[in-house]
Formats: structure tokens, C-alpha cells, sequence
């Protein structure tokens, strides 16, 4: 199956996470009670891209500033850390990204420490930095770097370091609003789509001209999910533009054609969640696609239409999803190993692997993950969050190959 970009993802003091050391595969699933602390864990991941294409400034400021972000807890950490791990689209060359953020004692913020290696120590491109200074280098010419700011923005004007800029870069996170997705809209880079739908007029018209195999993905599992909806299109009124939709309605031969002011918000819903899986085309493909709750507002009868739209997706793209809802984990053919069981104890979210029970179950098709869930028995590994607890990795460390 698919596509794995981010293969592991370490988290040190990022809002409710104290520390965090999971692998991701092509699909995974981020299963837990609301409240839990999945959102965070996605969060983490958009803070990098958001640093990337704005600011470090700009996305600590989006999310309250550095004392929201960083962990509040009696041992009062003064920084957070991120590391990803990664295997770079295309060349399939493996390497981290890593950094860890402090705060400075007139209320600022530095970046700490921040290293980028690709294909190993010694072996490819690699940088580090510390507070602002470059300590160590593969490249003989290096740019200017700030400790307000990731170099990595910087230096993804050299040709070594500007894969990794662009992966990280053009991952998507999605928490859909069928509100602004119902508004007009103008005209926007449809090649990505935005984290709450508000450009996806201009998505379906961009897919519409350069992947219309991609269209009609979207609209088989629409119809399947939505089953009064025969299509939909990008269509312009003046100088904004909005989507328009062909649905069946009693007594008429035809399909009526309604503007998406008109459409529910499940529909609009899961018309938004399918082109965020589906919005890969030649002009641009994510390389990782995030999306919270995708079932919501959707009839629990769609939830088998969604499971395959998601395996299909992730053939393509990676793809992680949050998720609390039974109806969407019930299929006795979902691996154990998709799935990251995420639990809050103490104000601390904590995410692993399933238990050793639950694995044994969902493999011997006893249990869905779904039926797991129903009765409270989706429970996260504790030896796995015992050893990530005494075994905290090194955010700089070199990858173990």
C-alpha cells in the first residue's frame, strides 16, 4: 500500500504532549476520545508548515504564541521540540528535519538548535545551527540565518536542501468548514487546497482542467456517500466564483442545479474531504494529506465509502486522519498496524501503538477496531509509552538505517 513521506514523527512539550515517538505508514489513524489531544499531534506537523510558508513569528502567533504552544505542566518546560523523519518524493532518499524552540527571558523566542540531513551524516546535505549560527555544513556557501526564524526557508535556495523545503511545504491539513465553503469565493491557487475548504472553487476548477480523472474519483464516492448528488462544477458569477451541483428532486426527469449556498452542510462536507484526498494532479501533489474527523456531519452508512475513499488516497498521497467514531473503524479488514491509539491522562496526551490484546483481536477478526472502540477496549500499548517515557530520543541524532 501507498505512499509514506513522514515515517516518524518525535514530539517534545508541544501543548499537551510531553514527548511523543511514533512511525506513520501510508494511512494511519489517529483513534481517541474528544479531548484527547489528536489534534495537536496534526498541529504539530502544520506549525512546520506554517513556519515554512509564512513565519516561525506568524505560526507561533496563529496559535496564541509560544506559551500556548509549549506544555504546561509543573516542571515548566521553556521550549518545544519537532523531528521529522522523512523519505523525500521522487529520489525516495531518506533524512530528518528537526528543531527545538526556547523561550528567551524579554518574552521572545529562539530557535535553539535546528539540523536538516539528508541520506546521513557525511553521506549527503546536512546543516546545523545553533541559536542563529551555522556550526557545521555540507555546502560551502550557506546564506544569512536568524535564530527568530527556521533556515530552513532560507536555504531552500540551494539546490541540496530545496526537496525537503518543498515536501514539507506542500503537505495539507484540513479541519473543513461547510460555512466558507458555501460563501463565494474568489478566484484562488487552486493547486492546494486550504485548511478549512475556503478555495475549493478553485480546486475542482484546477482539477477540472489538469486531472479530470482525479474529478471523477471525487464524484463516484460523492454519489455513493450523497447518493442525490449526479456532479458538480466549478462555476464563475462575476468576479467571484462558487461550486454548482446537479441533484435529483421528486417529480422532475432531470437533475435540478443548486449553487452550493444551497447544499447541506454534509455534502459540502464530504464533497471537501474528498477533494482534499483526491486534489493530486500534474501541476501538484501533496505530499501528505491530514484531515480532522472526517466523518462528521456524514450518515454512518457513508462510512464505508469514506474507508475505501481513504485507502484509495493513500496509494497516492500519505495520508493520517483523526477520528472518534466508531462507524468509521468498523471493518474487520482495517490492520492494527494503521492504527495510533491516543489517550489524556493527567492533562498529558500520550499516543502508541494498540495493546498487544487489541492487535490480537482485530488480526484473529474478532473484533473490528470499531467494536474495539464501542466498548472501550482500544487501549495503547503501555510497555510502548513506558519505553517512550525512559527512552526519549535525540532530537538531533542520526537516522538508525
Amino acid at each position: 500500500m501507498g505512499s509514506i513521506f513522514l515515517t516518524r514523527v518525535v514530539l517534545r512539550n508541544y501543548k499537551s504532549i510531553g514527548n511523543c515517538d511514533v512511525r506513520l505508514k501510508p494511512l494511519t489513524y489517529l483513534v481517541g476520545a474528544n479531548g484527547s489531544g489528536k489534534s495537536n499531534f496534526l498541529d504539530a506537523l502544520h506549525l512546520v508548515r506554517d513556519a515554512l510558508m509564512g513565519s516561525l513569528d506568524n505560526a507561533l502567533s496563529e496559535r496564541g504564541g509560544l506559551t500556548e504552544v509549549r506544555r504546561r505542566s509543573s516542571g515548566h518546560p521553556t521550549h518545544f521540540g519537532i523531528r521529522l523523519e522523512f523519505r523525500l518524493p521522487g529520489s525516495g532518499k531518506t533524512g530528518y528535519f528537526a528543531f527545538n524552540v526556547g523561550a528567551l527571558k524579554n518574552g521572545g523566542y529562539e530557535v535553539q538548535t535546528e539540523e536538516c540531513s539528508i541520506g546521513g551524516r557525511g553521506k549527503g546535505p546536512f546543516y546545523r545551527i545553533v541559536r542563529g549560527k551555522l556550526e557545521e555544513s555540507s555546502e560551502e556557501t550557506f546564506p544569512v540565518v536568524t535564530s527568530d526564524r527556521l533556515a530552513l526557508v532560507a536555504v531552500s535556495g540551494l539546490a541540496a536542501f530545496r526537496p525537503v523545503f518543498d515536501a514539507l511545504a506542500s503537505m495539507g491539513f484540513y479541519n473543513l468548514n461547510p460555512k466558507l465553503m458555501r460563501e463565494l469565493q474568489k478566484p484562488q491557487d487552486g493547486r492546494l487546497l486550504k485548511p478549512v475548504g475556503e478555495n475549493i472553487a478553485s480546486v475542482i476548477g484546477h482539477l477540472e482542467k489538469n486531472a479530470p480523472e482525479q474529478i471523477a474519483n471525487i464524484d463516484g464516492y460523492l454519489q455513493t456517500v450523497v447518493p442525490m448528488v449526479h456532479g458538480f462544477e466549478r462555476t464563475g458569477i462575476g468576479p467571484v466564483e462558487t461550486l454548482l451541483f446537479r441533484q435529483d428532486m421528486a417529480g422532475s426527469a432531470h437533475p435540478w442545479r443548486f449553487l452550493a449556498q444551497s447544499m447541506s452542510d454534509g455534502t459540502l462536507r464530504a464533497l471537501g474531504v474528498l477533494t482534499a484526498l483526491f486534489q493530486g494532479n500534474r501541476d501538484f501533489s501533496p505530499t501528505l494529506i491530514a484531515i480532522e474527523e472526517p466523518e462528521t456531519a456524514l450518515h454512518p452508512a457513508a462510512s464505508a465509502a469514506l474507508r475505501d475513499a481513504l485507502m484509495k488516497a493513500a496509494q497516492q498521497t500519505q495520508v493520517i486522519v483523526t477520528s472518534h467514531s466508531p462507524d468509521l473503524l468498523d471493518d474487520l479488514n482495517i490492520e492494527p498496524d494503521l492504527l495510533l491509539a491516543v489517550v489524556s491522562e493527567g492533562g498529558e496526551t500520550k499516543i502508541a501503538p494498540l495493546d498487544t490484546a487489541s492487535r490480537r483481536t482485530m488480526r484473529d477478526h474478532l473484533f473490528s477496531a470499531g467494536e474495539l472502540m464501542r466498548i472501550g477496549q482500544l487501549a495503547p500499548d503501555r510497555d510502548a509509552l513506558a519505553n517512550q517515557a525512559k527512552n526519549q530520543p535525540d532530537l538531533f541524532a542520526d537516522i538508525d538505517e
